[in-house]
Order: C-alpha cells, then sequence, then structure tokens
C-alpha cells in the first residue's frame, strides 16, 4: 500500500494504539494534550473543541498527519499501530506491517503557564508538527442554539471540560505564540472561533489577536470566520497583521447544509463566494481558503464541481473527511471510505498544482499544514501531469472580473489551465449568479 492510499484509509477508518509510550495513562488511549495543568503528555491528542479533533498527530512516510483515535470507528479499525515507549511504532492490517508511524510528541510550550496563571494548553495547542492553534471564542450562538447547531461540532465539549477557556487575550496569545516558536519551533498560527452575535462575526476579536501575536512574534496568522456583514473586515483583518483568510462552507448542497447545519446554512452559498472574491482581492490568490466536509452528505460530483469554481476563483478547498465526534448528533454518522476520500483528491489535487495553488504557498493555516487531509500529497500528481494543449476548451465558470481571475482566464486561453466546466449541481451555479448578475445558461 502505498503512502499517500495508507493516509487515506486511517483518516477515513482511524487506528487502534495497541501499546502505549511511556507516560500515557492506559494502553490504547492516548492522553488528553488539553488536559493542561502544568502537566505534559506524552504525545499531542485532542477531545472536543473547534475544528479538527479526536485525533492523534503522527509522522508517516514524511508527512505529518493527524488520525482520528479517540471514536468508535477508530475502536473498531482494522489498521493498528504497535507503539514503544519512545512513541514509534509500526502501523499495521490483519497481521501485515505496512508502514513506521512516530508520535509527535507533546511540545515544551505545554508545561507553562500565562502571567496570570492559565497553563499555556488552555490558550493554544500544538496541530500537526508546527502550527499553533486556538478558538478565540469558545462559544457560538449557534451551538447554543441545538436546533441550529452544526451536528459535526464539539466547540462546547472542551469547555465544558475545563480544557480551554471562553476568550483568550490577545495578551496571552502572543505570549504563548513567543514561547511555542522558541521553545519548539512552531511557524505559523491558526485562529479560529465560535460565531457571534455581533455583525463582524469574530473579525474584530481575531484581528486584535492577530496583532497581539504579531506585537510579540513574527509568525504568518490565519484568521477563520464566517462572513461578516460588512467585507471591509477583510482590509481591517490584513492591516492588523492576518495573512491568509479561511471561510468554511463545510457543505455545498442546499439540502445537506440544512440537515448538517441548519443554522450557519441561514448564510447562502451566494453570500459565501461573494465574500470569496472579496477576500480574495485582499489576501490574494491561494492565501483564502474554505473547509469542505466529505461526509456529511454532498455526493462526489459537487464536492468535486464546487471545488472547482473555488479554484478558479483563487480559493483553495480543503477537503478533509468527516470525523464523527462522540457527544455530536454526527456521532452515529459513518465517515467516508477510504475510496471516496481517494476520488476526491485524484480530482481536486491535479487541479490545484495546474492553477499554481499548492499548500506549500499558503502563509499560515489549515491548508498549509495539510495534516487533517489527504489533499496536499495529490498534488504532485498535477505538477507531473503534461498540461493541456493550447486547444483546449476553458469554460469560465465564475463571471468575475478581477484581476487574479483576468489572469487565470489569459493563461486558459494560452493553454496552460485544465478545462474548468460549468458549475453543477444547478442550485451552485444559480446561486453563483445571484452574486455576479450574469452567467451562462
Amino acid at each position: 500500500m502505498d503512502t499517500q492510499t495508507l493516509i487515506t484509509e486511517l483518516q477515513s477508518f482511524g487506528l487502534r494504539l495497541a501499546e502505549a509510550p511511556e507516560g500515557a495513562p492506559d494502553a490504547g488511549a492516548a492522553p488528553d494534550a488539553e488536559a493542561g495543568e502544568g502537566r505534559r503528555a506524552a504525545w499531542t491528542s485532542r477531545r472536543g473543541g473547534a475544528g479538527p479533533t479526536q485525533h492523534v498527530a503522527a509522522t508517516l512516510g514524511g508527512a505529518t498527519v493527524m488520525i482520528p483515535i479517540h471514536t468508535d470507528k477508530a475502536a473498531a479499525s482494522p489498521f493498528v499501530a504497535r507503539i514503544g515507549r519512545d512513541g514509534a511504532g509500526t502501523v499495521a492490517r490483519d497481521g501485515e506491517e505496512l508502514a513506521p508511524i512516530a508520535l509527535v510528541k507533546a511540545p515544551r510550550f505545554y508545561a507553562l503557564s500565562t502571567r496570570d496563571g492559565i497553563p499555556y494548553p488552555k490558550i493554544a495547542l500544538l496541530h500537526g508538527a508546527d502550527v499553533l492553534a486556538s478558538t478565540v471564542l469558545q462559544t457560538c450562538v449557534r451551538y447554543a442554539e441545538r436546533e441550529k447547531a452544526c451536528a459535526f461540532c464539539a466547540i462546547g465539549q472542551s469547555l465544558a471540560a475545563g480544557r480551554t477557556t471562553a476568550k483568550k487575550t490577545p495578551e496571552q496569545l502572543g505570549e504563548v505564540a513567543e514561547a511555542a516558536a522558541r521553545l519548539d519551533g512552531v511557524r505559523h498560527v491558526t485562529l479560529t472561533t465560535g460565531t457571534p452575535r455581533s455583525a463582524d462575526r469574530g473579525a474584530a476579536h481575531l484581528a486584535d489577536c492577530a496583532r497581539g501575536i504579531k506585537a510579540r512574534v513574527d509568525l504568518p496568522v490565519q484568521a477563520q470566520c464566517e462572513p461578516p456583514d460588512d467585507l471591509a473586515w477583510f482590509e481591517r483583518m490584513r492591516a492588523a497583521g492576518v495573512d491568509s483568510l479561511g471561510m468554511h462552507l463545510e457543505a455545498v448542497e442546499d439540502e445537506v447544509r440544512a440537515a448538517a447545519m441548519p443554522g450557519k446554512a441561514e448564510v447562502s452559498v451566494a453570500r459565501y463566494f461573494e465574500a470569496f472574491e472579496a477576500a480574495v482581492r485582499v489576501f490574494g490568490r491561494g492565501q483564502v481558503s474554505t473547509y469542505l466536509i466529505a461526509g456529511l452528505g454532498d455526493s462526489l460530483a459537487s464536492l468535486v464541481d464546487a471545488s472547482e469554481r473555488l479554484i478558479a476563483m483563487g480559493v483553495y478547498p480543503f477537503v478533509v473527511p468527516l470525523v464523527p465526534i462522540p457527544g455530536t448528533p454526527s456521532a452515529d454518522r459513518a465517515p467516508p471510505s477510504g475510496d471516496f476520500m481517494r476520488a476526491i483528491y485524484t480530482r481536486i489535487g491535479p487541479l490545484l498544482a495546474r492553477a499554481g495553488m499548492r499548500s506549500t504557498d499558503v502563509k499560515a493555516g489549515c491548508a498549509r499544514c495539510g495534516a487533517c487531509s489527504g489533499l496536499s500529497g495529490f498534488e504532485a500528481a498535477g505538477e507531473a501531469a503534461a498540461p493541456p494543449g493550447p486547444g483546449a476548451a476553458w469554460t469560465s465558470t465564475s463571471g468575475s472580473f478581477d484581476d487574479a481571475t483576468v489572469q487565470l482566464r489569459a493563461r486558459a486561453e494560452q493553454g496552460d489551465l485544465s478545462r474548468v466546466p460549468p458549475l453543477a449541481p444547478g442550485h451552485l451555479l444559480r446561486r453563483a449568479r445571484a452574486v455576479q448578475g450574469h452567467g451562462r445558461g
């Protein structure tokens, strides 16, 4: 089994740990890196919270990947890792050893506390191998109303368990970021937020937090939030020190959005696309990204078609498999199969590479880290593939006339880009037209 297939399978099935490194509380269950209180966990693991969770960070085939271990699916996974006391071991299936693996050890900054006595892991965590991540507002207007909550989100779990604080201050984040860079070589920062009731959707506090980090240490910062009512916030965030922006669609089909995130679905796909265009003008092509969660119900065609449109606009579609989190409405939902994820990656990876949008070029955030998805490993396929000939057809699905799109079209007319078919399914095209005011028939 090649490395990319193995990573894809592990992120779908999860992983059982047969033996635990020294310092773990019990075999087969990693300690909580968020537990804090000055205690260093044996390796990095996470339960609950916003964003990727229920994972352990590991190095596999030279890449850092996040692999689910704290889920019911992982407990029944056919993949098992026999780990030694140093955190290194081998992944096996049906008794066949497949590849060496090494768990990422907890960083040194986890042992420290802020000047006001809060353990650093309650302020920010290590994601992957070199990313500092924090949910700056650990409460969300949607999560608080269960009939509107996103079915896959566990933002309130870590707060209820006392593993984090409700609001991180710019000063706290600056202090932790400086220590993480100095002690553990952290190279960039991801700041996300629960959605408050304010019209800025958390952008104001994200801007303040980015400013607080840049005052202490020169690290690239990604901020993640819903589209603010006033898109001028993108300029303000950029001026505050935000280097890249994430606005997460999660799902694209109307029916899927209504079922999986009834509150967030009130923000239309059309509004997201309007915000994407505005954000790309501020942050540049490839510096705006969006999460697409495979396994919520969107079809393969929907995910690929939406990704094609996003890439044409200069937005990086960061596609990840659903991780069913215990205690959430999606807990019993089956994650997507490895075959489904590979089918997505093999289509989107080459499109990214041919469009000149690679994860390594993103300044900060999830797409640059790439550990929660197998997508970046498939970009190389596009780099190696021969470009289309000068006669290849190219169809605009954007209708945008910003500089980046004009350049993209010019390259396409010269045969430098692959064909981008009209967006499907129809509801996405109709929504795009609502934003742009015109489009193809």
